[in-house]
């Protein structure tokens, strides 16, 4: 029996041998039958892991483009809420730039009063049953000039005036205040009065002359008596004639024309103080 050490050397001559005698056979066409032959036999597995091949391809290739897609959407989805701040800061600017806009036209068609332009820093409103006050604070103060008594305005009217000064801010005494007390009269008929502030309710001009007719609608400006406001300050509308036979006078409700709840810029009119500030108590504290 032959040893492995001596087949060895006749392994490599075998090989050639039998690869010239399969490339004889080949040539031949012997082969032929036994390639078809093993051709059928691999084809459908070849085509099977082609395909797994090309499914798993796809599948790998859908997860990355998924993987993509989310990321994509992530970016998107910033951008978006980058674009949405930008544009309500923007809207912001404009609305500020408008209420600007609306200040400089008042100030610029009514060029005899020297202003001051402020912002509501301060807002108290509370509905404690010993709460007769809205205190608005702006900012500002006595270093900026402001004085006690001075008549604050806006685009849209007559807010009210300063009441208490500070060193950088300053109260507002607001027209719908019970302690405030504003000479006025009617555009049209001229009819005098004196604006008075109420709790929870418009501000009523009394004692008007039972001699003058007013109408509803009509227009209610400062009428300048008693030096505490100038002449022609828009302050409001009638929206409602009170008649009473048994009063000397007639009385009517007044809507202001300034909106308070969403008053945000004033001007104070630095060059007009009434000529005897008034002394007004303290703003009651607000209920805890």
């Amino acid at each position: 029996m032959m040893t492995r050490a001596r087949l060895r050397p006749l392994i490599l001559p075998l090989m050639i041998l039998g690869a010239i005698v399969i490339m004889g056979l080949d040539m031949a066409g012997f082969l032929g039958p036994i390639d078809d032959l093993i051709h059928t036999a691999i084809k459908p597995p070849a085509i099977f892991f082609s395909e797994a091949r090309r499914v798993v391809g796809s599948g790998v290739a859908t997860l990355r483009e998924v993987g993509d897609l989310k990321q994509r959407n992530l970016e998107l989805e910033a951008r978006v809420n980058q674009l949405t701040v930008e544009n309500l800061r923007l809207a912001e600017v404009e609305t500020e730039n408008a209420q600007l806009r609306a200040l400089l036209d008042f100030a610029q068609t009514n060029p005899s009063y020297d202003i001051r332009g402020g912002q509501i820093i301060a807002r108290v409103i509370g509905d404690g049953a010993n709460l007769f006050t809205h205190p608005i604070q702006i900012d500002l103060g006595e270093i900026h000039g402001i004085r006690q008594g001075m008549p604050v305005v806006t685009d849209r009217g007559l807010a009210g005036r300063i009441a208490h000064v500070y060193s950088r801010s300053s109260d507002i005494l607001l027209i719908t205040d019970p302690r405030s007390n504003v000479n006025v009269m009617t555009q049209a008929s001229r009819a005098q009065g004196v604006l008075r502030g109420r709790v929870g309710q418009p501000p009523i001009m009394e004692f008007i002359s039972p001699d003058i007719a007013i109408s509803e609608g009509e227009i209610i400006i400062t009428s300048g008596l008693g030096g505490h406001f100038p002449k022609g300050l828009v302050v409001g509308q009638v929206v409602e004639v009170i008649h009473n036979d048994n009063l000397m006078f007639q009385s009517a409700v007044i809507q202001p024309t300034v909106d308070f709840d969403r008053m945000e810029l004033v001007l104070v009119i630095t060059n007009f103080p009434p000529e005897e500030p008034e002394v007004l108590p303290p703003p009651t504290p607000s209920s805890p």
